[in-house]
């Protein structure tokens, strides 16, 4: 059975072409900066594997996009020296396709599945002999003639990744050894990250500009990244090619973002609430139908920053603007909030 190449993309070591999206990606765990836990609970982790020679045991990494499951990934499989397979869960339709995957791997490898939570049920079901028991079950004919055929698997490593741990089933997450919620990013954490990605990138990045980009980004390592590259055109197409902290400003002031790090659609979502709704509590479902938006983008995308910098909170009957959010947007606080 031979796995489809549109489901299946190799690691960096088979690849031909580098792009800068990888170049950006650190390789080790010492290169990494930041999530300091996961870091020190993997390098025990990989250390023990490796002393044992065995395949590490299965992980799962959780938390808002962007801060560093995929490249933490990579790195896992690059210090164990093995090969590293990705695939996401929308990508894998039937549960033949998944069958293949894992039968093409290799002992050690590390396959990564991005949006695990994603995976179709009968998909999933495949996972668990496969993870308990490096093995899976093959249904051979039809009818009453079919036979069920038990194949054995190498010791392998899944890797998955979700945005929403919530919707994994419990089958499904008791099987992973390791869970690991990954945490915003501080600012100092995105300067190093940012002057990182500068010289990686050949950038002119000034101390102040590098503090600026890292303070609007969100916490979040590749929308710091992201910002420094259109802070580069800025700075190319009107200055002299060099980012400094005047160039930042004024790049970050075109992409309408502001100095908290909030964008067009942040603002728009605590100004929907303050004014459309009154600051009363308003359900996920609803807000997104005022919005305009899909209610996963705001849960996975918007909402986690505005929660843990204090702009909104949640209550059993909604989500409401804090004080926070009515002196960030300019407008009164009800008596009630006063």
């Amino acid at each position: 059975m031979m796995a489809d190449k549109r489901r299946i993309v190799t690691g960096e070591r088979e690849q031909q072409e580098v792009t800068y999206e990888n170049k950006l990606r650190p390789r080790t765990l010492d290169d990494y900066i930041g999530q300091e836990k996961a870091k020190e609970k993997l390098k025990v982790t990989i250390e023990a594997a490796k002393k044992r020679g065995e395949a590490l045991d299965h992980l799962l990494f959780y938390g808002p996009p962007g801060l560093g499951k995929t490249t933490l990934a990579g790195i896992i499989a690059n210090e164990m020296g093995v090969n590293f397979r990705v695939t996401s869960g929308p990508a894998i339709e039937k549960p033949g396709e998944m069958a293949a995957i894992l039968n093409s791997l290799q002992t050690g490898d590390v396959l990564f599945v991005d949006e695990i939570h994603r995976l179709a049920r009968q998909v999933e079901e495949v996972l668990y002999p496969a993870m308990e028991d490096f093995a899976i079950d093959i249904l051979i004919g039809k009818g009453a003639t079919s036979r069920s055929v038990r194949l054995n698997l190498p010791h392998f490593t899944l890797i998955g990744a979700t945005t929403r741990a919530g919707m994994l089933t419990a089958p499904l997450r008791d099987r992973f050894g390791v869970l690991q919620k990954m945490e915003f990013y501080t600012t100092e954490e995105l300067t190093a990250i940012l002057k990182r990605s500068a010289n990686v990138l050949r950038v002119s990045l000034d101390d102040e500009a590098a503090v600026q980009l890292a303070a609007r980004s969100r916490g979040t390592p590749r929308l710091a990244n992201r910002m420094l590259k259109r802070a580069r055109d800025y700075a190319q197409v009107r200055y002299d090619g060099n980012v400094t902290v005047d160039v930042a400003r004024q790049a970050l002031d075109l992409l309408d973002v502001d100095n908290r790090g909030l964008d067009a659609t942040d603002r728009q979502l605590l100004k929907t609430m303050i004014t459309v709704f009154g600051g009363s509590p308003v359900g996920l479902e609803t807000l997104a139908a005022s919005l305009g938006e899909d209610s996963g983008t705001i849960e996975d995308v918007y909402e986690p920053y505005l929660l843990k910098e204090g702009y909104i909170s949640r209550t059993p009957r909604g989500r409401i603007p804090t004080r926070k959010a009515y002196d960030h947007m300019g407008l009164p606080v009800p008596e009630e909030e006063a």
